[in-house]
């Protein structure tokens, strides 16, 4: 496991802005060596999960994750007919190209004029007949015009198409050419595949989908401890889900314990089971031989969280995070570390901690593929609407079945934020930006410390404290200088 600079560190209670890697010999070549891949279990290419929040992991963003190589996890709280066709969405995408919006040359644009911001090449394809393509929409194209009018009269002529299977130098090369940064797709027929972008090209040279063993994206599906959670774990994976989180604020609690044993003696012992929240080796333990495959750590560090602030209880994130994964890989298991994700260091940081994968929600939650909406603020700024799973909101949402006067206590009881204006930051609109960013400075931070891999991340590092001083000196602190 990483060691610390100086031993007597180890004792410190420590965030992940305490701590800093040293530099240590790289014997290899290209960064791009560096293989990314998870070691606790065989989906993905790189270890980047998106947080089970309402606001966050939709269809949307789980097929897009997948397709670059990570996993998303859809919130505990969806319907089951609603699970079921988000579910047979991700699957049936392909794991290439992007799904497209499209509308018939006749429709009016109001149909697509609220969801052209769900994909980040911002196009809607025009269709007609059997599905060839025929025009583009993009957003400035519906400026100052009437919602009913037809789309034919606001698109542009597709100026080029890229070919289905078509090479991905071919395809960058041809939107190079064309100055277009995407494209629709065709199958020999000049049917729509989907789309392809100079950012998709990019995700794909550093990333592999993550697919199943039929060849299908993968999904993860969280699961609450109350009510049922054997029935929805068993629905979720009929329903084609690859991994199940049993999900709540405090895993370490003899419901949580006995939900683990009720749900892997339903399902099996080949299926995934990750169990959470937790911050101490004792309750990751507890976790692991009531069943669990793994456990999900930290308390309180996400962005929308208030948990410290309403009880004080919580660990800092590193601490938390090497102490957990410590315990974990003693039994042959994993952890994943929750919350607290602002810039790529961070995920580099709980890899050296002993995590196999990062959940991260409010980093993706204000980009093109999340779940909430797109908003335009009077200064013509986009930004969404986040909320943690734990606020007012999540809880009233998640307990309309009950009296009011039962649904008006529980509310009494919050450890989040109800609603926060999160604005899409330039260079970090959309998933694969993200992915890119991340996955390029983690195979960096590899070359750094001297590691091929991510276990390797974890053997070698060794890290150091540092005061705020010292992490100040950092940060990019020269861009404005009088």
């Amino acid at each position: 496991m990483a060691r610390f600079l100086h031993t007597k560190d180890e004792q410190l209670e420590l965030a992940l802005e305490d701590v800093f890697l040293l530099p240590g010999f790289w014997q290899g070549g290209s960064r791009r060596e560096v293989d990314l891949s998870p070691s606790d279990f065989q989906l993905g290419s790189q270890p980047i999960v998106s947080a089970n929040m309402n606001a966050v992991s939709g269809a949307r963003l789980c097929e897009v994750l997948a397709r670059c190589g990570g996993l998303g996890v859809l919130p505990q709280d969806i319907p089951p007919d609603k699970l079921q066709r988000i579910i047979g969405k991700i699957r049936a995408a392909h794991t290439v190209y992007d799904t497209a919006l499209t509308i018939g040359p006749d429709e009016p644009i109001r149909d697509v004029e609220a969801i052209v911001f769900k994909r980040s090449c911002n196009l809607v394809i025009v269709v007609e007949g059997d599905g060839q393509p025929i025009g583009v929409i993009a957003p400035d194209d519906m400026k100052d015009k009437d919602a009913f009018t037809p789309a034919r009269l606001v698109m542009s002529k597709v100026p080029v198409t890229l070919e289905e299977g078509c090479a991905p130098e071919a395809a960058f090369e041809t939107l190079r050419r064309h100055n277009i940064k995407a494209a629709p797709v065709v199958d020999v027929n000049g049917n729509l595949v989907g789309t392809l972008s100079r950012q998709d090209l990019l995700v794909q040279q550093l990333t592999r989908p993550s697919v199943n063993g039929d060849g299908n994206l993968t999904v993860a599906v969280a699961v609450g401890i109350n009510g049922d959670p054997v029935a929805r774990a068993r629905e979720a994976l009929g329903f084609g889900a690859s991994v199940i989180v049993l999900d709540t604020a405090h895993g370490a609690q003899a419901k949580m314990v006995d939900a683990i044993r009720s749900v892997r003696d339903a399902v099996g012992p080949e299926v995934i089971l990750v169990a959470g929240n937790i911050c101490t080796a004792e309750a990751t333990e507890r976790l692991l031989n009531a069943g669990a495959d793994g456990v999900k750590v930290n308390v309180g560090p996400g962005a929308m969280c208030t948990t410290r602030m309403v009880t004080g209880v919580g660990r800092p994130t590193f601490s938390a995070v090497r102490a957990c994964a410590e315990a974990a890989r003693g039994l042959g298991r994993f952890v994943w570390a929750d919350g607290g994700v602002k810039e790529p260091r961070d995920l580099a940081l709980y890899m050296a901690a002993g995590a196999t994968r990062v959940m991260t929600g409010t980093l993706f939650a204000p980009t093109f593929e999340s779940a909430a909406d797109i908003q335009v603020d009077p200064h013509g700024a986009l930004f969404v609407s986040n909320f943690g799973m734990a606020s007012a909101r999540a809880v009233r949402e998640r307990n309309g079945g009950v009296s009011a006067l039962e649904a008006a206590v529980r509310g009494l009881y919050q450890e989040g934020i109800s609603s926060s204006q999160v604005y899409l930051r330039p260079g970090r609109e959309s998933v694969g930006q993200i992915v890119a960013e991340f996955v390029t400075g983690l195979q960096s931070t590899a070359t750094y410390v001297g590691a091929r891999s991510l276990d390797e991340l974890w053997t070698k590092a060794v890290v150091g404290v540092q005061t705020h001083a010292g992490f100040y000196e950092g940060t990019p602190h020269g861009k404005v200088r009088r």
